[in-house]
Formats: C-alpha cells, sequence, structure tokens
C-alpha cells in the first residue's frame, strides 16, 4: 500500500470514530520525515482517544503497526506515525492553537470529506 493509500485508510477509520475537519498535506517535496501529514478535529479528550483506538485497532488487524505515538497523557494532540503518513489528531482548540497547516503552508493540501456525511 502506499502512503497515499494508507492516509486515506486511516481516514475511514477517523470518519469511523467522527473526527472532522481532514486536511491531507503532502510534504514529499518539503521534507525527508515522511510523504504526508494527516490532520483531524475531534471534540473532547475522550474522541481523541478513540479515534486513536480506531486507527490502531484498524489498521493492526491489517498488519500495519504504528511505528511510534505520543501524546496519550494530555489527549489535546495525539502523534502516530506511520513512518510515510504522520496522523495529528487534535482537540478543536488545539488543532487552531498550533495550526500545522499554516506552518507547513508551502505544502499542497487536499481536504478529505466523509464519504457517508450527507452533501449540503
Amino acid at each position: 500500500m502506499d502512503a497515499k493509500d494508507l492516509a486515506y485508510k486511516i481516514s475511514e477509520h477517523i470518519f469511523a470514530k467522527k473526527g472532522s475537519d481532514l486536511k491531507l498535506l503532502d510534504l514529499r517535496n518539503l521534507t525527508s520525515i515522511t510523504d504526508f501529514f494527516l490532520v483531524c478535529s475531534a471534540d473532547s479528550d475522550t474522541q481523541v482517544k478513540a479515534i486513536a483506538d480506531g486507527i490502531e485497532d484498524g489498521l493492526n488487524m491489517e498488519g500495519i503497526k504504528c511505528w511510534h505515538k505520543e501524546g496519550f497523557t494530555a489527549l489535546n494532540w495525539v502523534l502516530m506515525d506511520y513512518l510515510d503518513v504522520v496522523v495529528h489528531i487534535f482537540k478543536t482548540e488545539t488543532r487552531y492553537y498550533y495550526n500545522l497547516e499554516k506552518l507547513w503552508g508551502d505544502a499542497p493540501s487536499e481536504t478529505i470529506e466523509d464519504p457517508q456525511k450527507p452533501k449540503q
């Protein structure tokens, strides 16, 4: 599975736990640390944990292991490193404070929509 396919697979697990405002940042031409950042928001620390657990459990069932994770103590910002894709799960107010999308503003970005959510 290539990195972009992995990011889309992760987004399915995020949407399953009602994560919102998904952005995929393409860092391939900007840094060697990873290919993509996948950034999402959650309304509470409980939801941050549920999203992170859902990603990890879902990918583990497919034999895809998380290389590194952090942020499970405070649950304001959980980072999950799948090497080619780094997932950032933020409580909404924390996301706006750190504003990764602006920090990595040179990166092409894509909004990922929940395919199950009705169009308005």
